[in-house]
């Protein structure tokens, strides 16, 4: 009786390696790596997904009591510190402007900024010097003068069309935070006739 010859079992693998690699760069170039948040909270749960605006936007964070400020965009950013400055009689220089707008969310007082500046790009991040921006007191709320300024160059940095898409203010508070510090928060937007805002909060998953 004759033998069967036995074939071969080796499998090229070559084809399924590139796919693998095509979809590894896929998602590397497609995804949006996470920003850096000097403060991160916990979020409220939602059922409600609502995108948020990436551009022309001012959040506001809320966290243990202290607020956060985070402006989308290099030159809005660098275009409002210039105004702060001006407001709090403080000039900052074109490095400190670019630095500044690098940096796409902050916790400290505007009198502390330069120092915050001056420190090497990996330093000013660390969470324990933001220790957030001054709202409370009536006769030093940065926070109000970080919303007008904002909102201002905002206003005269759009053309006439787009002027009716007006800043957009979205308030990220920790699921844990009492409601008086948020109460404050909106207050002071209202104040300044900034009556619609965003809540973000985390998407519910169907079993929670």
């Amino acid at each position: 009786m004759a033998k069967m010859k036995k074939s071969s079992t080796r499998i090229d693998m070559t084809a399924m390696c590139d796919v693998s690699f095509l979809l590894l760069t896929f998602f590397v170039l497609t995804s949006t790596a996470k920003t850096p948040e000097v403060h991160p909270v916990d979020l409220p749960a939602s059922t409600k997904e609502t995108k948020i605006p990436s551009e022309d936007i001012l959040t506001i964070t809320v966290g243990q009591e202290n607020v956060f400020v985070g402006l989308a965009g290099r030159e809005d950013r660098m275009d409002v510190l210039r105004r702060m400055g001006q407001e709090y009689n403080i000039e900052f220089s074109e490095a400190e402007l670019n630095a500044f707008a690098g940096m796409e969310n902050f916790g400290v007082d505007i009198r502390e900024m330069k120092s915050l500046l001056a420190k090497p790009a990996g330093e000013r991040m660390d969470k324990d010097i933001h220790k957030g921006v001054p709202y409370k007191d009536s006769l030093n709320n940065q926070l109000a003068s970080w919303v007008r300024n904002a909102r201002e160059s905002s206003y005269i940095r759009k053309s006439t069309d787009e002027k009716k898409n007006f800043l957009k203010v979205a308030i990220k508070g920790d699921a844990n935070e009492q409601f008086g510090t948020v109460k404050q928060v909106i207050d002071i937007l209202q104040e300044q006739r900034q009556n619609r805002f965003y809540l973000v909060t985390g998407l519910r998953t169907d079993d929670f």
